[in-house]
């Protein structure tokens, strides 16, 4: 059995810049509202943070930062997963070193690999550093799938803690469960089938989504962890406007227009990322209606 990195919500934190600076001010304040929601972990450079868009020293630099000014408060998650295994391997030798409490690794894109290529790709990562290792699956993002029979061989690994699920194939999850059993945590990758993945035995959630509701998504998980799945999915229905709003366009545009509308700019997206149109500006203007900035 492998105890979970985290159970609950892990917030995917945007990296907020000004121009082309990071902005570490509003990157403060951004974490700050994580605490004050107790989420259980905040995953920097993952897809929201725009990792792909920015160099292996920003991305140092943001790991560091999240690490020294949460000073242990919440569990800080590195993304550090990249097409090129050494590269995946330095970033993670390095995050490691600044004291991370573990590393989410995507899957590689565009060159991809095989399934054999996959193992030997998060072997030789996993053989390279002492904390645990998240794999992340989002073929939408990456053109490429891990299948239950890779996952089984994965589970083996002894830092290998378990996987963001993003695929929205729910048949496979269970397949997970019945070759891995507990030596695979899973945590949902998609905001929207958080409570129907944690009813399949899911650990919580990688969420975009609870960088604006943070309180809600605490709450949600809180009652899937306790088995309370009928608030549970009361819940989980009464935030699908939201949830839908934050997935309108390209990951992270809404979620990084709805703050700026809440009053904290945290910069715009990197190109080729662009502003909403304004038919979406609408649809996220509209679903905050219903929530305060805290």
């Amino acid at each position: 059995m492998k105890a979970p990195l985290f159970t609950g919500v892990c917030t995917a934190i945007v990296t907020p810049f000004d121009g082309d600076d990071l902005n570490f001010p509003v990157f403060d304040r951004l974490i700050d509202r994580q605490l004050a929601a107790r989420v259980s972990a905040i995953t920097v450079c993952g897809t929201t943070g725009e990792a792909a868009a920015m160099t292996i020293e920003e991305k140092l630099m943001l790991i560091q930062h999240a690490i020294s000014y949460t000073d242990h408060r919440c569990k800080i998650i590195a993304g550090t997963g990249t097409n090129y295994t050494k590269d995946a391997i330095r970033m993670s030798r390095m995050a490691e070193a600044y004291g991370a409490d573990g590393l989410l690794v995507v899957t590689p894109y565009y060159n991809k690999t095989s399934q054999a290529g996959l193992i030997r790709h998060y072997e030789a990562i996993a053989d390279s550093v002492n904390i645990p290792i998240i794999v992340y699956n989002v073929p939408s993002r990456t053109g490429m799938r891990i299948t239950a029979e890779t996952y089984e061989v994965l589970s083996r690994h002894p830092n290998i803690n378990g996987v963001k699920e993003a695929s929205y194939d729910l048949p496979l999850i269970s397949r997970i469960r019945n070759r891995c059993g507990d030596a695979l945590n899973i945590w949902s990758g998609n905001d929207d089938t958080t409570v129907a993945m944690m009813a399949l035995g899911a650990k919580g959630v990688i969420s975009t989504t609870s960088n604006l509701i943070p309180k809600e998504f605490v709450r949600m998980c809180a009652s899937c962890l306790s088995g309370d799945f009928t608030s549970a999915a009361k819940q989980q229905n009464d935030l699908m406007p939201i949830i839908d709003a934050m997935f309108c366009d390209v990951n992270p545009m809404p979620v990084k227009t709805a703050l700026r509308l809440w009053g904290i700019d945290a910069g715009n997206c990197r190109a080729p990322l662009c502003d909403l149109s304004p038919k979406n500006l609408a649809l996220v203007e509209n679903c905050l209606s219903g929530f305060s900035v805290s």
